[in-house]
């Protein structure tokens, strides 16, 4: 049987890049990061957890682990080596920021696209109750979204949610 896939946006979920800026999160190391597009003066601020290198490369025993974000395939280059990830596939969005059916995220039909009839769990900040409902809708395979606060990114218990969900299929 194929695994399902594990999508994992970066921003919220492991970069948890709303929590309060003069206070890093516990376990979080601060890392300095200028990917292709970023605009600002001074390179970006961002928090890793390098635990959560190690989770997610537990939870590769019973997913395939794809970037479902707008960082796409620049990931690999500034998010996975201080996480002690391999390279990973990753959703090329078509179009991003852009128009989304009713009230849905604009990551959410592209979602659909990727997984291709594919059960997945999907990790993202941005997921709302419109989602739920569009996935359930226009995706027959099972499927697991799971909003992720983007003040404290990803915790024990959602690890241990996605490990559940994928031991129940």
């Amino acid at each position: 049987m194929t695994k399902p896939l594990l999508l994992i946006d970066v921003d919220g979920p492991l970069n948890p890049y709303a929590a309060k800026a003069w206070r890093r999160p516990e376990g979080y190391a601060t890392h300095r990061m200028s990917p292709t597009g970023w605009t600002g003066a001074k390179p970006l601020r961002v928090w890793l957890n390098p635990d959560h290198g190690d989770e997610l490369l537990a939870l590769a025993d019973a997913y395939d682990l794809v970037w479902a974000t707008t960082w796409k395939g620049e990931a690999n280059d500034w998010i996975g080596p201080p996480l002690g990830l391999p390279e990973l596939p990753y959703v090329d969005w078509p179009r991003m920021h852009g128009k989304a059916p009713r009230g849905t995220f604009w990551k959410t039909q592209y979602v659909l696209e990727y997984a291709a009839g594919r059960p997945f769990a999907w990790v993202d900040d941005d997921i709302t109750s419109y989602d739920h409902e569009y996935v359930e809708r226009h995706h027959l395979a099972a499927a697991l979204l799971l909003r992720v606060d983007e003040r404290i990114g990803l915790t024990r218990p959602d690890f241990d949610a996605l490990a559940d969900w994928a031991a129940a299929l």
